[in-house]
């Protein structure tokens, strides 16, 4: 009767068999768990102990391909698991970096003032003849008291004219001016939002909100409002303005599409990783899963946690797979399916960029999370040459056709 192996298993059953009975503790082993309990059901019995890995100077080797002293000293060559690791770990640090804030000129910046909200009048109130012409004569009033320098009576003054007359825009802005004089920012852009509530092309309100939020050190929105101001009606003050927040408003808007770039690509690689220990993990399982219960993790041999070839095996280092993973498969962790799997193709290699050109959503998405791909040349590579002319077929010419008939008419 034939022995249902082959003949190659038996002599690697036969070289386990021998090391087994050279080491018998490595039977105390949890991975050979199952062959120590076939032993001790036949009356045998397994020495008590921790197993050692013999050492190789001694001429006592693993016959499976494993270093004796694979446990106790450091391999030559990382393995390919081991490098893996290593890039795993890195990749977690260098995402780990605290993000460095922008250097911005804070010179000018005041504290938030913190008083109550002032009166905004009765936005419902119909003002008569008779109140509109009270709150133009308090306005001058106002306006006087604001050239004197005498600041709180000018905000008292254009306070009566708001609640006489609450529906004028630019009562509120000019009282939000003298808020800035005062140095009270935000009760300058409390009358300013109302004042561009009730008239949306209000350039006093851009202009004195912008200042106010200048002062708060909100260059960003400072310098969208004075912008706003010198369109609709230019100003050389708010010009000005303008041009003294514009340095620190391009360096937070840089600093924040960079942020924001950033975080895209840590999506992109935190996907990345997450895959590649998934199908770490596969591996192993599929490693463990053997129909024999395989001995995985016998260290220093046994590569790819079974022995390779033996019955019910993993198959050795035939297991282990690529870390770098499917550069495609990279769906489902941003907004975007289509725009990730675009950005991510990129990220390997920018000539791939050329696949794109004709994609407005990718290239816009392009443009913001991976600059300096020179887009221009991404075109060239798509299109075919200007000077080149397309092979056009020759032009049959009739008498040369075997199937012609001269039928003498002409």
């Amino acid at each position: 009767m034939a022995v249902p192996m082959q003949h190659e298993d038996l002599l690697k059953l036969k070289g386990f068999i021998d090391f087994v009975d050279s080491n018998p503790t490595v039977l105390n082993m949890p991975q050979l768990q199952f062959v120590k309990n076939f032993v001790e059901k036949f009356g045998g019995t397994v020495p008590a102990g921790d197993f050692k890995m013999p050492d190789a100077s001694a001429g006592c080797k693993c016959p499976f391909g494993g270093d004796a002293g694979a446990k106790d000293k450091k391999p030559a060559s990382p393995g390919f698991e081991a490098e893996n690791n290593a890039s795993e770990d890195s990749e977690e640090e260098s995402q780990s970096e605290p993000e460095s804030d922008v250097e911005l000129d804070m010179e000018g910046v005041i504290e938030a003032d913190s008083d109550p909200a002032q009166p905004m009048g009765d936005s419902a109130k119909e003002p008569t003849e008779e109140e509109v012409d009270q709150s133009g004569d308090l306005r001058a009033q106002a306006a006087s008291a604001y050239g004197d320098q005498k600041f709180d009576e000018a905000i008292a003054l254009y306070t009566k004219a708001i609640e006489l007359n609450p529906g004028n825009a630019l009562f509120h802005a000019k009282r939000g001016q003298a808020f800035l004089k005062l140095k009270k920012p935000n009760a300058c852009i409390r009358d300013c939002d109302k004042a561009l509530e009730l008239n949306c092309d209000s350039a006093a309100a851009y202009k004195f909100r912008g200042r106010a939020r200048r002062l708060l050190g909100d260059f960003e929105l400072a310098a969208k409002d004075l912008r706003q101001a010198c369109k609709l009606d230019f100003d050389e003050e708010a010009d000005e303005w303008l041009r003294e927040v514009t340095p620190n408003a391009k360096k937070i808007e840089q600093h924040r599409v960079k942020q924001e770039r950033r975080q895209a690509e840590r999506k992109v690689k935190d996907h990345q990783m997450a895959q590649r220990r998934a199908r770490k993990e596969q591996a192993k399982r599929s490693a463990n899963s053997g129909g024999s219960g395989g001995p995985g993790g016998f260290p220093g041999g046994f590569p790819g946690g079974s022995f390779p070839g033996f019955p019910g095996g993993a198959g050795g280092a035939g297991g282990r797979t690529c870390p770098c993973g499917h550069k495609g498969d990279l769906l489902g962790a941003m907004e975007d399916p289509e725009v990730f799997a675009a950005v991510a193709d990129i990220m390997e290699n920018k000539a791939n960029i050329s696949k794109y050109v004709y994609n407005p959503k990718i290239l816009n998405a392009i443009k913001k999370f991976v600059p300096g791909l020179d887009i221009g040349a991404a075109f060239g590579q798509a299109k075919p040459k200007s000077g080149a002319e397309e092979p056009s077929e020759p032009k049959t010419k009739k008498n040369d056709s075997s199937d012609f008939i001269d039928d003498e008419l002409d």
